[in-house]
């Protein structure tokens, strides 16, 4: 790098330098600093971390190991920790690792069988949790902070879908480092005068009951967004800690938690009205937490009545139909649901009943099903329920089908109802089938004009595909991800 005159680059006063390094991404800022050490000095003025986004854990697809990770981690921590403003944590399980109780990929057997495996997974569990110890230590005492976004991985649950004790003891005999992170994290929250946003899902025990507790009264008068989602007994938020945060706009919680208590409260008139409304469903926890007590009818409307503008998503992971329909309440102001199963079956009627209500209100639909056969849901019908979604709700924008089979003529109507207002319309290959009687009257191959007339629908190319690795194998971290743009969005 040269300047006029031959001046080189160390003549650019500090200043200049930092706001040269304000335009890069983290990564090339970190690279920039192993140029010499006055631009390392620049590296470290608290105004070019203001916002601190770190991914640890995954192996390859997360940019090396865990325990590779830990002394990065431990830098980046040591210099930032004290003033970022803005912290936004992913822990992934490393590659390969995978929960001696998890049946999630490809439903594959206990991993106690395999005493390396087993090894492997401890291990990884280990690096998880001193990575979160290194973030927590390091932040305890930060007063400016104002977002923290936490998020674990989604490999922790068991198939009955509750965590126990007996599970952490194998990682954390005696739960030492457990406490200790617990601790820190109450810490954090009693040293925080500015939190407007707090998100913690599936971290492995980090949040308790207590927690909330906490929170200084300067930052529960300035919390504008509450996301605990952990799968865990009891709830994690109690009314007498929601009743504090009198400024909440947006809340995410287990569906099981959001009891009628809960919901009567935020009717209150003397609280900002909520905005946003994130509920997670897993049907695998349901017997430990059944949907009794949840909010009704009544609570719905009274909610609604307080807070007009309120939107609600929902994830639904592995829930019967029968169960879905507790759920689902007239009053309910859905805009995003989310079905997500290995091998429940949603129901023709279901959709139905989802188009017929939220035809005002919902915006974006998936139906995603990764189990053996495409079953056909408009098999007994006139009408496919699908198109009729597509025909009655007037402001869908997004929608994702997959597991299911989706007729090349009802694609195309679904296209040609919604048109260019369609945003996003991904419909997995293997989901889509031809009518053979159709085939006849139809020159060249199927599948081209198929592509033909959805695109010219849409007034845009479009091409039959769908991005499973994230939305298939990880339907957790897409929520976590879709509630924090959807949070964002009030």
């Amino acid at each position: 790098m040269a300047l006029y005159g031959c001046v080189g680059a160390m003549a650019l006063p500090s200043e200049l330098i930092v706001h040269i390094f304000s335009f890069l991404s983290d990564r090339d800022k970190l690279r920039a600093s192993a140029v010499c050490s006055r631009w390392r000095e620049c590296l470290f003025y608290p105004s070019l971390w203001t916002e601190l986004k770190l991914r640890v854990g995954g192996g390859a697809n997360w940019g090396g190991s865990g325990s590779k990770q830990t002394p990065r981690l431990e830098f980046l921590m040591r210099k930032f920790g004290a003033f970022v403003r803005e912290l936004h944590l992913e822990v992934a399980p490393v590659d390969g690792y995978l929960s001696p109780l998890s049946g999630v990929e490809g439903r594959i057997e206990p991993v106690e069988r395999d005493p390396q495996l087993l090894d492997r997974w401890k291990d990884a569990r280990i690096t998880y949790l001193e990575q979160v110890l290194c973030v927590l230590r390091c932040i305890r005492n930060n007063r400016n902070l104002q977002k923290l976004s936490l998020y674990g991985d989604t490999c922790i649950l068991q198939d009955e879908g509750i965590l126990d004790s007996a599970y952490l003891q194998q990682v954390d005999p005696g739960g030492k480092k457990i406490k200790e992170i617990q601790q820190l994290l109450l810490e954090v929250l009693s040293n925080s005068r500015k939190i407007k946003w707090l998100s913690s899902a599936f971290m492995l025990g980090v949040v308790t009951p207590c927690s909330l507790a906490s929170l200084s009264n300067p930052s529960a008068g300035s919390l504008e967004h509450l996301g605990l989602l952990d799968n865990q007994l009891p709830c994690l938020v109690s009314p007498v800690e929601l009743e504090r945060l009198v400024h909440l706009r947006s809340l995410a919680l287990d569906f099981c938690d959001f009891t009628s208590e809960l919901s009567h409260l935020l009717a209150g008139g003397d609280r900002a009205p909520l905005h946003r409304l994130s509920l997670m469903l897993n049907g695998a926890a349901l017997e430990a937490k059944p949907l009794d007590g949840t909010a009704s009818e009544d609570d719905w409307k009274a909610l609604v009545q307080r807070s007009a503008n309120l939107r609600v998503y929902v994830m639904a992971l592995d829930v019967c139909s029968q169960d879905l329909l507790r759920v689902l309440k007239p009053s309910l102001p859905l805009e995003r649901i989310h079905l997500d199963s290995y091998s429940t079956l949603v129901t023709d009627g279901t959709l139905e009943l989802i188009a017929q209500q939220y035809n005002k209100t919902l915006s974006h639909f998936v139906l995603m099903r990764d189990d053996t056969g495409f079953p056909d849901l408009g098999i007994n019908r006139n009408e496919d329920p699908l198109v009729l979604l597509a025909w009655r709700c007037v402001h869908l924008s997004v929608l994702v089908i997959h597991g299911y089979t989706v007729w090349s003529h009802n694609l195309v109507a679904i296209s040609r109802l919604r048109g260019s207002s369609l945003k996003v319309l991904a419909v997995s290959e293997e989901s889509i089938d031809f009518d053979p009687d159709q085939r006849v009257f139809m020159e060249g191959d199927p599948v081209h004009n198929l592509v033909k007339e959805v695109s010219l629908s849409l007034g845009r190319v479009w091409h039959p595909s769908l991005d499973s690795n994230l939305v298939l194998s990880e339907p957790t971290q897409h929520f976590h991800r879709e509630m924090q743009s959807f949070s964002l969005g009030m």
